[in-house]
């Protein structure tokens, strides 16, 4: 994470205090395709529970079994349909990992992006449990939406501890002229 002492430069060309990072060029791309990745998927899980599972592209019967797991008693969390959670969390998600929300200098958006992710984590770990231990199916869409947020999750970490400091600004403008 970054320390209150990180430097920013501020419009006026002076420093600032602030969480000015270095994030790793693949970083902004990858959450963000992941992001796409997540939502779509999670609209099209939406869609097919609102319409009852009327055009699911899934296999019915044996252990993958789309139907069976999007209609069990375990597609609902607290009374909400599993997939509008997904897709309420993939709308923050892709919030968050917007290129210019990654160029932002406030530390806390990181705790924050890491903190969500972990939670959509928890919460797919939870339902990998329920597939695999309650109802005896696999959803295969489900596992797509699993997985995104798995690789999310670990692009988003690793992103974030390779992330340096920003140098300040006399520093870089005298790398810049000995480059």
């Amino acid at each position: 994470m970054s320390s209150p002492r990180d430097e920013v430069t501020t419009r006026a060309g002076g420093p600032a205090i602030g969480a000015g990072r270095v994030r790793p060029g693949w970083l902004a791309p990858v959450s963000l395709v992941l992001a796409v990745v997540g939502l779509l998927v999670s609209i099209y899980l939406t869609f097919e529970h609102f319409t009852e599972n009327a055009t699911l592209a899934c296999s019915i019967g044996g252990v993958v079994d789309c139907a069976k797991v999007t209609t069990s008693a375990w597609s609902t969390f607290m009374g909400v349909p599993v997939a509008l959670l997904g897709l309420v969390f993939f709308v923050v998600v892709l919030a968050l990992c917007l290129p210019a929300v990654w160029r932002r200098p406030e530390a806390w958006l990181d705790a924050v992006r890491l903190g969500w992710l972990t939670i959509g984590l928890g919460m797919a770990l939870y339902l990998v449990w329920a597939e695999l231990y309650r109802i005896h199916a696999i959803c295969l869409w489900c596992t797509a939406v699993h997985v995104v947020t798995f690789l999310l999750w670990v692009a988003v970490l690793f992103g974030q501890i390779l992330s340096a400091p920003a140098a300040p600004a006399a520093e870089a403008s005298r790398s810049a002229e000995r480059a």
